[in-house]
């Protein structure tokens, strides 16, 4: 199908989307009480721009999720150099490793209020724990299996590890980080939002678990649209480097 005809048919089935919830909603097919409508969410999102809130809480939500994302980012790529580097310390803490990633990480979240307190720190905390495990597994896992003719090369005219490291395995993996990155981006804003849910007084996730509990469901359904805006628009530009990569390499 052309690119042009599925942009279409996408925006097409959002309007109708969009057309039959108002009309559900203004018809009482649906309680709009709990369901909210377009018109009552475009109402509170105005609103929210009138008295500043949507930036006060949106800017706390976006700093939180890339201090956690450039933190995932930045602690994965080094842990993962160094558990190939050092093969053995691979060995030893590969299973750990897996254990971490499938824990789930809302559990965590009491632990870090009490370690941490309630804050921005705690939040980030919250966002990095998330992510961070599973990427140093998918980072190291690339890693290994980077091209063998190169390795020998290397090996064979006089290099080290290091130089392995520097000249096969990290310019061979930059398609792989990008990769990664991109999920990244999503579980760094999960987890900065299961940390807001527990340990914050603005941001999205204060919003939506506020408004949940006094039945604001405009409030929390805004709250939810733009998070999606916000992580498509984190999508699309990690998208774009990648495609900018692949373009000039």
């Amino acid at each position: 199908m052309h690119t042009d005809m599925i942009s279409l048919c996408r925006l097409l089935l959002v309007v109708v989307f969009l057309g039959l919830w108002e009309t559900a909603a203004v018809k009482k097919w649906i309680d709009p009480f709990f369901f909210s409508s377009p018109s009552g969410i475009v109402k509170y999102l105005c609103d929210m721009l009138a008295d500043h809130s949507f930036f006060t809480h949106t800017g706390i939500t976006l700093l939180e999720t890339v201090a956690s994302f450039l933190l995932v980012t930045l602690l994965s790529l080094l842990c993962a150099m160094l558990l190939w580097y050092v093969h053995s310390l691979a060995e030893v803490l590969e299973p750990y490793l897996v254990v971490l990633n499938s824990l789930p990480k809302s559990a965590l979240a009491p632990l870090l209020i009490v370690w941490l307190g309630t804050g921005t720190n705690t939040i980030i905390v919250a966002g990095i724990s998330v992510a961070i495990f599973g990427s140093v597994i998918n980072l190291y896992t690339g890693f290994t299996q980077a091209d063998p003719e190169m390795l020998k090369l290397i090996y064979t005219l006089g290099g080290n590890r290091l130089d392995a490291l520097r000249k096969v395995i990290l310019p061979g993996s930059i398609p792989l980080i990008l990769s990664n990155m991109k999920v990244n981006i999503g579980l760094s804003l999960v987890g900065v939002i299961i940390g807001e849910f527990l340990a914050a007084r603005r941001g999205l996730g204060y919003l939506i678990i506020y408004g949940s509990q006094v039945f604001q469901l405009s409030m929390v359904i805004t709250s939810i649209i733009i998070l999606c805006a916000i992580a498509m628009v984190f999508y699309k530009l990690i998208q774009s480097l990648e495609h900018y990569y692949r373009k000039k390499y």
